[in-house]
């Protein structure tokens, strides 16, 4: 049949010369029309004859074509309405036009939005440790929009830290790296509120700490953490709590006011050795990777973003490339959050 022949050559030349859908099938309904028209009009004729077939089959062809199409149709329409939409980003009112074009990659994230962005903005984040996890926690944060971070290291810039510590530059050597790592911060963005202490954090500032969101500890001896861990505690604010060593590295979140557990859980006795990255070495990319992924959980745990690292410890070896997650509990017994301790008062204690 010569009409259904040049009807198929006309759908596929549509497909090799990547015709518009709507050019192809209305050159296909005009060929139709005419070997309609041509039946109808002059059925016993030769044209009509070498056409092929008759008015009813033709008409038999439209009514099918024209059934399935409407049928594709339908389940398009179908499939449409069982999607459900794209999130929708959220721009807050109060986020500037700056603002807005700045954070854009985290207002589209449907696990951050708008509403997200404004968490991040008010938090309260203390930062322990401007050195090589402190580093990438600091500028990760910082273009973050975490509106106010209190910046605390009693330890001047020098030139062993530049190795790892890229916050700093070779012309501060010798300044205090609270102040070096805040000035930083704001170049970055100009936007936040930063409180650089030249000093250290101890057990007795739980009333500070206590005018935080979160704690996030950076330093690199055993006792300074513990005396983190025991200020956090009583203050009843989430550490989120990281270590490396050479290769190694582990991050968690230290919360046992909501039922985690708090670095004394995990390590009740401080190790035989304290060897902090001056003795032990460290290789110079590893506290770049701990403190984003540190920086990554601070983001998730001030906006509420996916699961977080309480009652779980992330452990990296970068020598080998192995990562891994293991399940952390709280002690009921432990010295420092168990029942007796100062997060939980015995009977009869105020």
């Amino acid at each position: 049949m010569t009409g259904l022949f040049l009807i198929v050559m006309a759908l596929i030349l549509g497909r090799v010369l990547h015709l518009p859908r709507q050019v192809t099938l209305l050159v296909v309904a005009v060929l139709w029309v005419g070997m309609l028209a041509l039946q109808v009009a002059a059925p016993g004729s030769s044209a009509a004859a070498a056409v092929g077939g008759n008015a009813a089959g033709w008409l038999v062809l439209g009514a099918v074509v024209a059934l399935i199409a409407g049928y594709r149709r339908l389940l398009r329409r179908l499939r449409v309405q069982a999607t459900p939409p794209a999130p929708v980003a959220s721009f807050d009112p109060s986020l500037s036009e700056a603002e807005l074009d700045r954070y854009a990659r985290h207002l589209v994230l449907p696990q951050i939005g708008g509403a997200g962005q404004m968490r991040l903005k008010s938090a309260r984040v203390l930062i322990v440790g401007a050195g090589g996890l402190g580093a990438p926690l600091c500028l990760y944060l910082a273009a973050a929009g975490v509106g106010r971070i209190t910046l605390a290291d009693d330890d001047t810039v020098a030139l062993s830290n530049l190795q790892r510590q890229v916050i700093f530059r070779d012309d501060l050597r010798g300044e205090p790296k609270a102040y070096a790592a805040a000035q930083a911060m704001l170049a970055l963005n100009p936007r936040l509120d930063v409180t650089p202490l030249t000093r250290r954090i101890t057990e007795a500032d739980a009333d500070l700490i206590a005018r935080h969101d979160l704690v996030i500890d950076g330093t690199d001896s055993f006792e300074g953490r513990a005396a983190i861990n025991r200020a956090c505690v009583a203050a009843g604010v989430p550490l989120l709590w990281g270590a490396i060593g050479q290769w190694d590295g582990q991050v968690a979140l230290l919360d046992p006011a909501r039922g985690g557990p708090c670095l004394a859980c995990l390590f009740p006795a401080a190790p035989e050795t304290d060897a902090p990255c001056a003795t032990a070495g460290v290789v110079g990319a590893l506290p770049g990777i701990v403190g984003s992924i540190m920086a990554l959980e601070a983001i998730k745990h001030l906006t509420g973003a996916g699961q977080g690292l309480r009652g779980r410890m992330m452990l990296f070896d970068a020598l080998y490339g192995d990562s891994r997650m293991i399940a952390t509990a709280r002690d009921p017994a432990c010295p420092v959050c168990g029942t007796q301790s100062a997060l939980e008062p015995a009977a009869g204690q105020p």
